[in-house]
C-alpha cells in the first residue's frame, strides 16, 4: 500500500496550513506521527492485520480535519491537495488508495472516520451522509464513520467542511 506516499501529502499539507499561520491541534499532529512510526512497524511486519487498519484510523482522521479546515482557504484548495493526495495513492496503481480495509465494509467503499463535535453532530452528518446516499455507523470514542462510493464521499467531505465552514462565520 501507498500509505508512506499518503501520510506524506498529509505532512505536507498541515506544514502548508501552518505557513498560513493556521494551527494544528496537537491531537491531529499526534495523530500523523502515530501513522508514521506504525507504517514503519508495518513495513517490517507486513502480515499484521490490526497494524494496517490502525494505521488507515489515523490517516482518515488527519485527512478529514485538514480537509475540512483546508476549505478555509477556498474549494480550489482543497481540490488541489485531493489531487495530490489521489496522486500519492497511485504511485503503487489504483487500488492502493481504494484497498483500505476496514472490517464489514465492501472492499469496493471508500469511507472516512469524522470525530463528532458540537459543530459536526451526528444528526447533521447523518442526514448528509443519506442526501447523498452514503451509509454510516457510530464508533466508539465520538466517530462516526461514513462509506460508500467515492464520488459521493468527496461531495461528502466539500459539504461538511462547506457546512462547518458557513457556521463558524456566524
Amino acid at each position: 500500500m501507498g500509505y508512506i506516499d499518503i501520510w506524506k501529502v498529509l505532512e505536507e499539507m498541515m506544514t502548508d496550513f501552518r505557513k498560513r499561520g493556521f494551527s494544528v491541534p496537537k491531537n491531529i499532529v499526534d495523530d500523523l506521527k502515530s501513522a508514521k512510526t506504525l507504517i514503519n512497524v508495518f513495513n517490517a511486519d507486513p502480515t499484521r492485520l490490526e497494524t494496517s487498519q490502525k494505521i488507515e484510523e489515523y490517516l482518515n482522521t488527519v485527512e478529514a480535519f485538514l480537509f475540512s479546515e483546508g476549505q478555509k482557504f477556498g474549494d480550489k484548495y482543497v481540490k488541489e491537495w485531493l489531487k495530490k493526495l489521489e496522486n500519492a495513492g497511485k504511485v503503487f496503481g489504483e487500488e492502493s488508495v481504494k484497498s483500505r480495509f476496514v472490517p464489514g465494509l465492501p472492499k469496493e467503499h471508500r469511507w472516512i472516520r469524522v470525530k463528532l463535535s458540537e459543530e459536526l453532530s451526528f444528526d447533521a452528518l447523518k442526514t448528509l451522509a443519506e442526501e447523498l446516499n452514503l451509509l454510516c455507523e457510530l464508533q466508539n470514542g465520538g466517530y462516526l464513520l461514513v462509506y460508500g462510493r467515492d464520488e459521493a464521499l468527496k461531495d461528502f467531505i466539500k459539504k461538511m467542511a462547506t457546512g462547518y465552514r458557513s457556521k463558524a462565520r456566524k
